[in-house]
């Protein structure tokens, strides 16, 4: 029954990709026969490793180099817990990385490969598959991926933390939820060498950025990445699956101008997007189709820039893990980086298509959608997600800036508003009963403006 369920999906996809599905798998196929040297050695390897095991542990994982998102994120995160000692092992280890097939930005693994040990990952892979296999018989086995095996956590008060978890490609216990706020402890863990500065600057003033101006990241999100990367798969409804989480790029041109107003130049960000970014401001660069986008210079923008303003997609991982201040107009509400002071954020509004109303805070929980990761739970629940307006985007990035330059007052409303506003938010997540902590201390703010102008959504 399974070889008769898997030669129906290889004939599938061979009928939907052609030629070129055919010769992938062949390459697979080929490749696959060349590993069997490397799968028989690996017995007696994964042996002596689990043998040497109370004396010194040699650990692996496979890093996720798919998604920028979490080859950044993921990866900081672990490089910040590991120099903090927290869900590390007690005694003398030696962990280990490999790839994945397709590596998302080649830039980003270089600079990684300058802090971590990272092996072929036709070498080390057949390593973890043996021990999985082995770990059918013997068990313990999971002690030797990294994430895989409980350690000893910070405070070592929360059982769910210290629970066994494991994953087949997950460096950290609490994957990219930085719930011990390490983020704003620590320096970033990837950094330029000399010649790669001087290239980001030449290539800066290619753009007519002077050396001393500020300028911002754009990134706002829709489905025409992923869409390039699955059109051969047989998930048809994989396109819309994160369809909830795109924007329209017009809705952001107004907060665009505006921060040119105030100094900035913006880059467009994207790899693939779906239409251009129609402003005749010089300052309003759509980096994305300039022709002059690259793996590069994606990372130093975002390292770079004063703050970066995102959708919550995978490039805001730049930004945030070289500890630069973020504006996040997001869904699922329940999912927000709350871990630093350095976040702004506001969500769309939740429209219940039944009742025609807006949802407030806690209905939007209580109708099973603040934790919702897919365009289909939306529909199911008859929600109908509105984009915020583009006065409400530009509020926003107005509040960062000058925020950033000091002029920012804040009110005591608005300091209730905000109170209300996380104590309803936290008040809430604690009765979902989540099996693993999404948030540390909540250090993030959410729009002034927005709860000022929504102060009956708070309840």
């Amino acid at each position: 029954m399974i070889i008769s369920i898997k030669y129906n999906k290889h004939f599938e996809q061979i009928k939907k990709g052609g030629i070129v599905i055919v010769a992938k798998k062949l390459r697979a196929l080929f490749y696959l026969i060349l590993q069997i040297p490397i799968y028989l050695i690996s017995v007696p390897t994964a042996i002596i490793i689990r043998l040497i095991r109370p004396w010194f542990l040699i650990r692996w994982q496979q890093l996720t180099s798919s998604r920028i998102g979490h080859f950044g994120t993921n990866t900081e995160l672990y490089c910040c817990e590991r120099d903090a000692r927290i869900n590390t092992p007690s005694q003398r280890y030696l962990d280990i990385f490999y790839l994945r097939k397709y590596v998302c930005n080649k830039q980003m693994e270089k600079m990684w490969r300058r802090n971590l040990i990272i092996l072929p990952r036709w070498l080390l892979f057949p390593l973890f598959f043996v021990n999985r296999f082995i770990g059918r018989f013997i068990s313990d086995g999971y002690y030797h991926e990294i994430g895989g095996a409980p350690h000893k956590t910070w405070d070592n008060k929360d059982p769910k933390i210290d629970s066994y978890f494991v994953a087949s490609s997950n460096i950290t216990i609490n994957r990219d939820r930085d719930v011990y706020n390490l983020i704003d402890q620590s320096e970033p863990h990837m950094n330029f060498t000399y010649d790669e500065e001087s290239e980001g600057k030449k290539l800066l003033t290619q753009f007519g950025l002077s050396q001393d101006a500020k300028f911002v990241c754009l990134a706002v999100r829709d489905s025409t990445y992923l869409d390039r990367h699955r059109q051969f798969t047989l998930l048809k409804d994989r396109r819309s699956y994160h369809s909830y989480r795109n924007g329209n790029i017009d809705d952001y041109i107004l907060a665009a101008e505006e921060l040119t107003k105030r100094g900035y130049y913006v880059f467009r960000m994207g790899a693939k997007v779906e239409k251009p970014m129609k402003s005749s401001n010089p300052k309003v660069i759509d980096y994305a189709n300039s022709g002059m986008r690259s793996e590069f210079m994606d990372i130093y923008l975002g390292a770079k820039c004063s703050f970066c303003i995102s959708t919550a997609l995978g490039f805001d991982a730049i930004p945030y893990i070289f500890r630069k201040p973020l504006v996040f107009i997001y869904v699922p509400l329940g999912y927000p980086w709350t871990s630093s002071d350095k976040h702004l954020l506001i969500t769309k509004h939740h429209i219940h298509k039944e009742y025609k109303k807006k949802l407030t805070l806690s209905e939007i929980f209580s109708f099973n959608v603040a934790m919702a990761q897919d365009t289909k739970t939306y529909e199911i629940n008859n929600i109908e997600l509105k984009e915020n307006s583009p006065e409400e985007i530009k509020d926003l990035v107005i509040e960062m800036d000058e925020r950033l330059n000091g002029s920012w007052n804040e009110t005591e409303e608005d300091r209730s508003l905000q109170k209300q506003f996380w104590s309803i938010f936290n008040n809430n997540i604690k009765k979902l009963n989540l099996e693993k902590p999404l948030h540390g201390k909540i250090k993030s703010r959410f729009g002034a403006k927005f709860l000022r102008e929504n102060k009956n959504w708070i309840r």
